[in-house]
Formats: C-alpha cells, structure tokens, sequence
C-alpha cells in the first residue's frame, strides 16, 4: 500500500524543521511527513563535526522567527545550533512527523492524478518505498551530504601524515602538539584555525587568495539588554528587525561604494593585527565585498590567534605535497602533520532529485526560478533556499509562509495543481546566484536561471521579499492553476 500525504517535505534539517511548522501553524488541516535521508534531525548543524563548528549569522536572524533564541551568544556553536533545532522540534511534535533513512532518488508528477509519486531509498538496504503527495517542498539544503570539494594535488598520495575534509571530521582525533596546515579562506578556514591552534603545536591558513574577515563580538549586549527588560517574543522581533536592517544597510553600502567599504574592512583588520602586520596581501581580497560572503570571526578569535603566534597566514599557491608537508610555487615549503582542505562545497540542487512531468524529464538548467522558490513548468513543487548575502532562515521562512498561502488558495478555489508559466512574457536570463565563490560557480552549470523581472528575479532583499511574499497576490497572472482532468470533464458536461 502507497501512503498518500497532502504535502511531503524533504529534509529535515533547519529549513525542514520551518516547514513543518508553517504546515501545522497555517494548514492545519493538512497532512504531512518530512523524509529525511540521515538517520538524525539537524542536517548542516548534526552533519558537520569539525572543531569550532558555528554560525557566520547572528541567531537572532538564523532563527526562526516564531522560536526566540534565549542564549546569550549571538554568534553560537554548532551543538548550540543543533539543540535549537531539535528542541524546536520537540516542542512543536514536528519530530514526530519525520521518517529517517529515507533518502529521496525519484519525483514523478501526473496531470491526470495532480499528485507527485516520491520514490525513496530506505535504511541500508536501501529498499524502494513510494509515497504520493500534492505537494512536494524540497528542504534538502543546497550542498552534496556525501562529500564536499577536494580538488586534486600533486602527490597528494605522497604525504605522510594525515588529510582531512572537514566534511568528514575523524571522532576524537587527537591534534595536540600537532603542525597543522588548513587549505583555504572561507568560513570553514577561519573557523578551524583559532580553535585549532588552542592546542595545535602551530596552526597555517594557507591561501591561494584572500577573504574579507571582519571580527563581530560573540554576544549581542543589544539584544541580552532587551531581554532582561521585555518579554522574550518581543525582544527577540526587535533584534532580530534591527539586525536585519543593518545588515541590509551594510550591504547597500558595500555594493555602493565598494572601495569606502573595502578601506574601511582592511583599516580594521590592521587595527587588529598592528601596523607592522602586511594586511595587504594577507587580507586584501581581489574583489569587491559581498561578491562572496564576508567572513565572520566573533571576539578576533583568529586575530587573537595570529598575534599569539599559534597561527599564521601564508598566502601562496601549491605545487606539490611532500612526504613532510606541502611544497609552494614560491619555493617555500610547509612542514605539517596533519593537512585540513578546507577548500570547500559542492553544491547538490535538490538533493540530486530526479524529477518528471508526464514521463518528461525536467532539465532544471533549462527552467527560470519563479519567487527563488519555484520553477517554470514544473507544478506543486517548491524548494527552500536562504539569502546569499544575509540569515539562510530570513528567506526560507518567507517561502515556508508562502508555500502555506499557496495551499490554502488552492483549497478555496478548488484547485489542484499550480504551476508557473512564462508564457509570452519576454524575460531575459542571468545565472541563478549572481555570487562569485568557488562553490557556486563550479555549479551554475547545473542550476535553474533567473530573470530579469518579477516574479522571476531573485532580489537578495529580506524587506522585498516579506513584502512581495507575505503580502502579494498568490494569483499574479503568472501562476496558473487547473483543477484535476477528471474534475474539469465532469465541470464541463454540467454546464453543455
């Protein structure tokens, strides 16, 4: 017997936890059930294990909106992360909802039916079950689970000592007194190395290029001043407003006079480092800010590390390993017992799903994204994937909220299927994340397109967004909403 549900999330990690809950919040008469490939709830918070492990977004708008945050650090822990999540679960009954080890292959939608038939590998027999749904929402995240990027070095086999992807951090490894080397910039990078130059003989951040590292204190004195004077909701909605504003502000700023934001990024970086340190070429990236994520390192942690001297920077490229480290294009050679390659993603759209309409494949490359959440031609699906430059959550709870309008509009009309349309409209198409980092555009090649107008064009813009999603009309003209043939024939002889 195949079980049939109104709606199927899959995925429950912290976009999944969000949908479950608009699901019961605002259609409460539906049913549901979230697949979850891992055998735990959590996703990125559960997967990753790496010392160190944190947030590069404040709490009080990585979290969900309808959940306050009460810890006293903003920029929070990993374990934090995860507990929040699980305890938000818990709290709402949404665990009860989530079926593990079911990892999601296959999606087929039929016209005649309006339903999706969900095919799923179960445990590790991986034995096929099939559910059907009107709904899919894919919560899935937006990066491959099994393995992250590790570019291939020369003689990489050569090394003697250890090579680790944070991805796959070893349990209780042993790094004490150790010469570490960790492989790249970005948030990853400089989170690792503070934490392990805690105990690390010496810790290298070796870089082919720099990043933007700007230092954030670790608990927000705003919001713990609000939370000792106002109710929790309340001082939770007013920090969580104010940091959205300022990041939206700072992000105009940085897109406007890139170079006034840049000088003043570096300016703070030599503050940290002292006058004699060379900022400029260990910190001074090649491209503007926010044309990839800045990294956020709270209290100076790794400044603090670096003028210690646990830690360094070197920034170089690699020519080869040795059995005793890595040698550079300069000539210089790092010595290491353990190598981290912090060097990045790969980003997996929709989980790897494999999705059919009527016995036709769709080729997500080929379709424009309607609302960042949607994509033309293709009918009761819709994907949660968060903001490039600000909180993952600020978009996917707008998309949560509005996947729920969405449903219940279909309900008042009698409708059950919808589906965006281009139609004649004359949208010209640009890449789907307007983002410089390695991670996205190693994938844009395998990713949906964006337009150049609404409803096709992402915005990157939370104030947008809430405007356009909490409040605009699910009936834009663009969606098209049909009822069940079966239903249309039977329709069409009353009224002959």
């Amino acid at each position: 017997m195949i079980e049939h549900f109104d709606v199927i999330v899959v995925g429950a990690g912290l976009s999944g936890i969000s949908a479950g809950y608009h699901l019961q919040h605002n259609t409460p008469r539906k049913s549901y059930v979230i697949l979850e490939g891992r055998a735990s709830i959590g996703g990125t918070w559960d997967l990753f294990r790496y010392p160190g492990i944190r947030s590069d977004s404040d709490m009080y708008t990585l979290g969900y909106r309808f959940k306050p945050w009460r810890e006293a650090k903003a920029i929070a822990d990993g374990p934090s992360i995860l507990k929040y999540v699980r305890d938000t679960a818990a709290e709402y009954g949404i665990d009860r909802k989530i079926r593990y080890r079911h990892m999601v292959k296959r999606a087929r939608w039929s016209t005649a039916d309006a339903r999706w038939m969900v095919e799923a590998e179960q445990g590790e027999s991986r034995d096929i079950v099939r559910y059907t749904c009107n709904f899919l929402f894919m919560c899935s995240g937006y990066y491959d689970y099994d393995s992250g990027y590790a570019p291939a070095f020369a003689d990489q086999d050569k090394f003697a000592g250890l090579i680790i992807h944070p991805q796959h951090w070893p349990e209780d490894l042993d790094y004490a007194g150790k010469r570490i080397v960790v492989i790249g910039s970005g948030a990853t990078a400089v989170t690792l190395v503070p934490e392990l130059a805690r105990k690390a003989g010496h810790v290298v951040m070796l870089q082919r290029s720099p990043t933007y590292v700007v230092s954030r204190p670790a608990e927000d004195a705003f919001a713990n001043r609000l939370r000792r004077r106002l109710p929790a909701r309340l001082a939770y909605a007013m920090t969580r407003w104010r940091n959205v504003l300022l990041g939206m502000h700072f992000f105009r700023l940085a897109r406007k006079y890139p170079d006034r934001v840049k000088a003043e990024i570096l300016r703070l970086a030599q503050k940290e480092l002292g006058a004699d340190y060379d900022v400029a070429t260990h910190f001074n990236p090649r491209y503007n800010p926010w044309d990839q994520r800045l990294c956020l390192v709270p209290d100076s942690d790794l400044f603090a590390s670096l003028n210690a001297g646990d830690a360094s920077v070197v920034t170089d490229q690699i020519d080869r390993f040795t059995p005793g480290g890595i040698l550079l294009r300069s000539g210089k050679e790092l010595a290491a017992d353990i190598i981290v390659t912090a060097t990045g993603l790969k980003m997996l759209f929709l989980a790897g799903l494999e999705v059919s309409v009527d016995g036709q494949r769709i080729d997500f490359p080929a379709t424009l994204t309607y609302k960042g959440m949607m994509y033309s031609d293709v009918p009761n699906l819709a994907s949660a994937f968060g903001y490039t430059n600000a909180s993952w959550t600020l978009k996917c709870d707008l998309t949560c909220e509005y996947v729920c309008r969405l449903l219940n509009h279909m309900d008042r009309h009698g409708f059950a299927a919808c589906t965006p349309r281009l139609k004649n409209a004359e949208v010209d198409v640009e890449p789907w994340l307007d983002f410089t980092s390695g991670y996205v555009q190693r994938a844009l090649h395998a990713l949906p397109r964006q337009g150049t107008k609404v409803p096709w064009k992402m915005h990157q813009n939370y104030a947008r967004d809430l405007i356009a999603l909490r409040f605009g009309r699910v009936d834009d003209g663009v969606m098209e909403f049909s009822r069940v043939a079966a239903r249309q024939e039977e329709e069409a002889a009353l009224l002959s």
